[in-house]
């Protein structure tokens, strides 16, 4: 398990060993991104990419293959990438850092110690989604609401919450729209989920039919 399928190739890598590590990388990126659909929801583009990245990895691995002149010029390159990308849920950088760990351990020739951690790992992380005790309550709300600048936020939605929510608190106040407005954020549980519309066109009246939105907790909640 220790033991890498590099040691003892004095004369550079073999043709075998490379494609066996190749070979167990995209496996353990398959296995990974199976895992992670059935566990949860993800992007179609998140599973491609755990799918492929062990195997990335691993041949940036493979090319370094212990000179620092080549890992120094490789690390200077990756530095000038910038990524962009949405928010992600916190569950998504544990699957990203989980298939570049598969992609080192291949890299270095740990093939099996690679395919151990990705089931590990796998397990684990379905074990813990399926904890009841670790689920968002579906009646959590992320609630954000539009206001204009010149309306008192304090108060203006408390009989509301009160009589739709079984228990509610303000996150926060921020401006939009270049400071012409203020977005308010609530965390609230909703008494009657199907009186979930029927609270938001309350607001809607209080607010000048300006924009109100009503996520998951789960789905912001997560994010990062």
């Amino acid at each position: 398990m220790f033991t890498s399928i590099f040691t003892g190739t004095s004369s550079g890598l073999q043709l075998l060993s490379v494609l066996t590590a190749f070979g167990i990388s995209l496996l353990c990126g398959l296995t990974i991104a199976l895992i992670y659909r059935s566990a949860f929801r993800p992007s179609a583009n998140l599973l491609m990419s755990v799918v492929v990245l062990p195997l990335i990895v691993a041949g940036v691995i493979l090319m370094v293959n212990g000179s620092l002149g080549v890992g120094v010029a490789i690390a200077g390159s990756f530095s000038l990438v910038r990524f962009r990308s949405l928010p992600g849920k916190a569950s998504d950088i544990a699957v990203v850092f989980l298939a570049m760990a598969a992609g080192l351990a291949c890299g270095t020739g740990y093939v099996t110690f690679a395919v151990v951690m990705t089931l590990t790992a796998g397990l684990c992380l379905w074990l813990v989604s399926r904890l009841p005790f670790l689920q968002n309550d579906p009646a959590e709300r992320i609630l954000k609401v539009t206001i204009p600048e010149d309306l008192d936020s304090a108060g203006l939605f408390t009989d509301i919450l009160n009589q739709y929510t079984v228990s509610w608190h303000q996150e926060g106040l921020k401006t939009v729209n270049l400071g012409a407005m203020y977005q308010i954020t609530y965390r609230i549980c909703l008494k009657y989920a199907e009186k979930e519309k029927e609270m938001l066109d309350q607001i809607r009246i209080r607010n000048g039919n300006l924009t109100v939105a009503s996520q998951s907790a789960g789905l912001s909640g997560s994010e990062l």
